[in-house]
């Protein structure tokens, strides 16, 4: 019985698991290989160095720094953007009680995910711009033109500023999410919570919270791991060069790119790679585990 009906089932997974494998699978391999050695990515020439390029790793100064800005990044990106949507979706669905206009908000909100990241990096450019940007110009219009910067040339601001677009961006796409999730709360929970006197923030925080806790988990990992790459809207807003100020804002994947691309180093940029991958993965497996808690059903 077993047996026929694993017949069955094979013939179908075999086309997704051959996808999986070529497009999946083969390419992290390659990387894997491509990383034990030093091909320069101008021949089929590839002499192999065995460890040599993660022996490189470790001693590189510039891949530490980095990755330090990533380990910040792993620590405001997700707390700022969590709690930002978590604030605007139990604004807008708590309970069932929404605040007036809560409709056209969410909309707003959400209006930069149909937004390319590359538009986003280069419309916040202009924003950013000291001359003709629209945020020194708002602080000039209200009297605050001593606040006035020159955000994406400032060693100091460059990283931050970026930081600041990529919460703006990524906020509502998880606002969404946490409104799916407070939507399946049943409403007679917080109407019980109400008639004993309960506050809309002790609701969120007996209520709300406790039962949207796996929801928020699982979206800390997709930030923790967009904080670990963060390549885009670096690569757009301070460039790819080498400069000064690019390389105050230079990221783990920055300098995959730069490594491989404007120095032809594609070995050592495939090392690169592999050690963000396990990261990646090891950050998910520890997180997941030490976020874990009781689950509530209702």
């Amino acid at each position: 019985m077993h047996y026929q009906k694993y017949r069955l089932i094979v013939p179908f997974l075999l086309p997704a698991l051959a996808l999986y494998g070529v497009f999946v699978l083969y390419p992290y391999a390659q990387a894997m290989y491509l990383s034990l050695t030093g091909w320069r990515g101008l021949s089929a020439n590839k002499p192999w160095v065995g460890l040599d390029n993660y022996q490189r790793l470790i001693e590189d100064e510039r891949f530490r720094e980095a990755l330090t800005r990533n380990a910040q990044l792993l620590v405001v990106l997700p707390i700022l953007t969590i709690a930002i949507a978590l604030t605007f979706a139990a604004l807008f669905t708590q309970g069932g009680q929404a605040i007036k206009g809560a409709g056209f908000y969410r909309i707003v909100f959400f209006f930069p995910q149909v937004i390319s990241a590359v538009i986003v990096g280069m419309l916040w450019s202009y924003v950013y711009n000291p001359n003709i940007g629209l945020l020194n110009g708002v602080l000039d219009g209200v009297g605050l033109d001593a606040l006035q910067q020159s955000w994406l040339s400032d060693r100091s601001l460059v990283l931050w500023a970026i930081v600041a677009v990529a919460i703006w961006s990524s906020v509502g796409f998880y606002m969404v999410i946490y409104l799916a999730a407070m939507q399946s709360i049943p409403t007679s929970f917080y109407e019980a919570a109400t008639l004993d006197g309960a506050s809309r923030w002790t609701s969120f925080r007996d209520i709300t919270f406790p039962l949207i806790w796996e929801t928020i988990r699982t979206t800390a990992v997709y930030l923790g791991i967009f904080a670990l790459d963060f390549f885009v809207l670096v690569q757009v807003m301070a460039g790819g060069s080498t400069t000064t100020i690019a390389r105050r804002a230079e990221v783990a994947a920055l300098y995959l790119y730069n490594e491989a691309f404007d120095d032809n180093r594609w070995g050592y940029a495939s090392a690169i790679g592999v050690a963000l991958l396990v990261l990646t993965l090891l950050l998910s497996i520890v997180f997941l585990r030490l976020a874990k808690r009781e689950t509530y059903e209702y």
